[in-house]
């Protein structure tokens, strides 16, 4: 039986056992519909409401399996609209393959209806590797390489097929001059350092007596090693928010996030220590690392284009994550738990505390604190988190605590908005019988989290759990951003920009044969979750919050919480004593149990 070269690609795509394709149907990539409809829809298409949701549907897919993502879409706007979600594969480092319809080879360059240039337009977000396949025996190389390359530098690659090409009859490579054959697989591999840089990087450790630890999604697969080496060094570990489910949030140790959305643990421990062991994390913000010449530092990360970029660490080691770390950790010298870390394990301790109290601060009508901080204690030990970018991201940051096999992630990187609901649907596919949660805010609702509710509603009864829920913290209002302004222009909210319509999210949920509710009032959360948890398909939760809740970052000035503070005045008198709490919950965070004016944030160097 003949095989076009459209019925080639899901053939070899199945080799490499691709089990989803994450895609929207269009003219430019008619041969591969086709193809599909023969194939069985093997690899399974799985139809997103909009491409750049197909993206994230396979980042998401990528971040929770482990395994390659896959998307699809048809020729110029299809190929355009990939473009969001494939930046938030490349600056997070997730692997994806792209395939893009392209016009008739025969039309190329004569400025032809959906003509655009591919190669050009994909030339920074796939720049490890982009190729357009002209003639059939380019394939299965072009293919091969794709995925291997996605695999092995944990990036973005693509494929661009013209639609006449998807149509001719496949013929493969031979022993010929200018044919490539080529193979399956990707090899496993895990590199090392060298012996010498491994004496040094323990010379820098052992001579150090307050050690933190900083780690990222690299370490994922090092949690044994990491908790091994922070027993041995009598650290503190804090974790970048790609990282949060690196190690879990119930050792006494672990300080929680790091960065503009971290913690007050994690601010302080890098603020006092005088050694920084950073594991597969390429943190971009060094203000939160210690000041420089401060601490003597040792980086471990696999790729050797990341080691080195944020601060001037004394040694660089390359390598994985576990392997560096076994080979390191009998040539560190135990230390003695004393001080440093005893005020490690208070400091984070009290954090909790802290939190338990801003999440029980009046608001009006719901602190998205309490909605969140009321979560913990009730996710399932299996769930898939994910969080949407804006004050969203405070929350998930702060409250939420990783434990068991519980699975977290965002956009990191790129940190833009609209992943939540798809990464959380990408996540079923990879783990069907898993739950998962995503809390969003109402401006990525309504860019486009309820569109893609649709596509839950399409697949929710094949999971094996059904369980999917979207919480949205409905504020009305961009939130982030504008406390952004507050805190930093002393500006009053710009309702123009800022302000957002009403809208209910739960009913829209129930008239597509979802479920959810919608809460009002602070005595409703609990309830709210245990009913979402349990439900028996997807479920919406809108939760309308209080956007005078103020995510300011723990290193805050005190200039920064009196200029946010009058720029909310400003904006709406009437509520000024409720954004007082909540400015004096704030000042409790950030001060718990300082006495003197001196010690105040923003008074000297510290803040």
């Amino acid at each position: 039986m003949s095989m076009k070269v459209s019925d080639y690609v899901l053939h070899r795509l199945r080799e490499w056992d691709v089990d989803h394709v994450f895609a929207y149907a269009g003219d430019g990539i008619n041969g591969l519909l086709a193809a599909w409809g023969r194939a069985g829809d093997k690899p399974r298409f799985v139809q997103a409401r909009h491409e750049e949701m197909a993206a994230f549907e396979a980042v998401g897919y990528a971040k929770f399996s482990g395994k390659v993502g896959v998307c699809a879409a048809t020729s110029g706007p299809g190929a355009i609209h990939l473009l969001n979600g494939l930046y938030d594969a490349k600056l997070d480092h997730v692997p994806v393959v792209a395939i893009v319809g392209q016009t008739n080879r025969s039309a190329m360059g004569g400025s032809y209806q959906q003509e655009v240039d591919l190669a050009s337009l994909y030339k920074d977000v796939a720049a490890d590797f982009c190729e357009t396949v002209t003639v059939p025996e380019q394939l299965p190389n072009v293919l091969d390489r794709a995925l291997r390359t996605a695999y092995a530098r944990h990036t973005v690659t693509a494929v661009i097929i013209p639609a006449d090409v998807q149509e001719l009859e496949y013929s493969a490579p031979t022993h010929a001059f200018k044919m490539v054959p080529s193979s399956l697989g990707v090899a496993h591999y895990a590199p090392v350092p060298a012996d010498d840089d491994l004496h040094r990087a323990a010379e820098v450790l052992n001579s150090g007596e307050k050690v933190a630890i900083l780690v990222g999604q690299g370490a994922r697969a090092a949690r044994a090693e990491v908790e091994h080496t922070a027993d041995v060094l009598g650290a503190g570990v804090a974790k970048a928010l790609l990282g949060k489910d690196v190690l879990p949030d119930d050792l006494p140790y672990v300080t929680g996030s790091i960065g503009l959305l971290g913690t007050r643990p994690s601010y302080e421990m890098m603020r006092d220590c005088d050694t920084l062991l950073v594991v597969g994390s390429s943190f971009p913000y060094t203000q939160f690392l210690p000041d420089f010449g401060q601490a003597r530092a040792v980086q471990i990360d696999a790729d050797p284009f990341m080691v080195g970029l944020r601060y001037p660490f004394e040694v660089n080691l390359v390598g994985d994550a576990a392997g560096t770390l076994k080979r390191l950790l009998p040539q560190l010298d135990a230390k003695k738990h004393g001080k440093w870390r005893r005020t490690i394990e208070r400091n984070t301790a009290r954090w909790w505390e802290v939190m338990q109290r801003r999440a029980a601060v009046d608001a009006d009508p719901v602190n998205p604190e309490y909605v969140v901080h009321a979560l913990d204690e009730l996710l399932p030990h299996d769930v898939m988190l994910a969080a949407d970018s804006g004050s969203a991201a405070n929350w998930y940051a702060r409250h939420l605590r990783m434990r068991g096999a519980m699975r977290g992630s965002l956009s990191g990187t790129l940190a833009t908005m609209g992943p939540g609901v798809p990464y959380v649907i990408g996540a079923k596919f990879a783990h069907p019988d898993r739950p998962a949660l995503a809390v969003v805010g109402d401006g990525a609702m309504q860019m486009n989290g309820m569109a893609e509710l649709i596509t839950a509603a399409k697949y929710w009864r094949e999971w094996a759990d059904p369980r999917l829920v979207v919480a949205v913290l409905n504020n009305q209002d961009l939130n982030q951003v504008t406390w952004e302004m507050r805190a930093m222009e002393g500006a009053p909210q710009f309702l123009p920009s800022q302000s957002l319509p009403d809208v209910r999210y739960a009913d829209f949920a129930r008239s597509i044969g979802l479920d959810g509710i919608r809460v009002e009032e602070p005595g409703g959360v609990r309830d709210a979750w245990q009913r979402a948890l349990g439900s028996d398909r997807p479920f919406v939760v809108d939760f309308r919050t209080d956007p005078a809740v103020p995510p300011i970052p723990p290193h805050a000035t005190w200039d920064q919480i009196e200029a946010a503070a009058s720029a909310v005045l400003q904006g709406d008198p009437d509520r000024a004593a409720m954004v007082r709490q909540g400015v004096k919950a704030k000042i409790q965070e950030m001060l718990p149990g300082r006495r003197h004016r001196e010690d105040r944030p923003g008074a000297g160097d510290e803040g």
